[in-house]
């Protein structure tokens, strides 16, 4: 059952991707994601005002206003930088290839912003994950024809949103459930664009037929396929499986994309690809030499923190690791 939940769970989420190739011929990054997120925060709008109305008790409004920012960093800045890549010619791969990294560039500035350990393994891991990137990102420029070299460094950009919302989203006193944060953001992400969409002209949707499939698809695949699907495998599995998920994102993403789209497939990509996969594994090695170092430090501590009162004792409790798991949907 896991084995089948996390295939469904990959493709939902590299559907993102290749929704964003469908969408991107026929308006604006815009105006799609403003149609993908109205029907979307009208839908949670209405389940959190009903069945989920319990979950909203005790959220004051500086926990709901941080929400709104997590939701402008993880849903506005992020998805309108992916779009827009995407539209200005960078390949689907490459893009989720850089949205990749993220979890790794987290696990490196965990150290100096959250006074994480950050082992020698994890830094090898990021520098291998960069190494793949690079090869992958040269080997589409020099495939692709006519795509500007600065429009590389618009998914990086949208990879810094997300980082920069995790960090913000875990250092929140407040335990916000997941269909609280998910509301907050779509409808942050709706206000959002379609505000920039009034303002730039493209309130009114295309004709098109290719337009309304990549809004179907991007709500029912990528938003709650996927965004449900990783929900539902972070409760069931923990944050080391989908963390491991996500790195198959950009393999999956440009296999699909080369399929349907025809876009570059080569040696470099394939070797890019298998150094972004090394990267995963040499972290999740580095992960559990952390953890194994924490737990016994833990154990240390415990011992040493064991102070006798009289009849009373007290203990002190060691901090647990952080969670770095991005809410975020492609």
């Amino acid at each position: 059952m896991n084995i089948l939940l996390s295939i469904a769970f990959v493709g939902a989420w590299s559907s993102g991707f290749i929704g964003a190739k469908l969408g991107a011929g026929s308006a604006s990054p815009v105006t799609l994601l403003m149609w993908r997120f109205l029907p979307l925060a009208l839908v949670l709008g209405v389940v959190a005002l009903t069945a989920a109305r319990a979950s909203w008790r005790g959220l004051g409004p500086r926990d709901l206003l941080r929400q709104a920012v997590i939701g402008v960093l993880s849903q506005s800045g992020y998805l309108l930088t992916v779009y827009y890549a995407i539209q200005l010619g960078v390949s689907s791969g490459t893009t989720a290839l850089i949205d990749g990294t993220q979890p790794l560039v987290t696990g490196a500035l965990a150290g100096p912003l959250l006074g994480m350990a950050v082992s020698r393994t994890q830094w090898l891991g990021l520098g291998l994950g960069v190494a793949g990137v690079a090869v992958v990102t040269t080997a589409d420029a020099g495939a692709a024809a006519g795509v500007a070299r600065w429009a590389y460094l618009v998914p990086f950009v949208g990879m810094l949103c997300m980082v920069a919302a995790t960090f913000l989203d875990r250092r929140a006193r407040a335990d916000v459930r997941p269909m609280v944060s998910m509301t907050i953001h779509a409808v942050t992400s709706a206000v959002a664009f379609t505000a920039l969409a009034a303002a730039t002209g493209g309130v009114v949707p295309p004709a098109d037929g290719s337009f309304w499939t990549a809004v179907v698809w991007l709500v029912v695949l990528s938003t709650f396929g996927g965004y449900g699907l990783y929900w539902l495998i972070l409760r069931r599995s923990g944050v080391t499986e989908v963390n491991t998920l996500m790195f198959l994102m950009a393999p999956v993403t440009a296999v699909w994309g080369a399929l349907m789209f025809g876009e570059p497939f080569g040696t470099q990509t394939v070797t890019g690809l298998a150094l972004g996969l090394l990267a995963v594994a040499v972290v999740h090695r580095g992960d559990k030499e952390n953890h194994g170092d924490q737990g016994n430090q833990g154990d240390r501590d415990r011992r040493d923190e064991h102070l006798d009162h009289g009849d009373r004792t007290v203990r002190r409790r060691s901090p647990e690791p952080a969670d770095l798991t991005p809410r975020r949907s492609a």
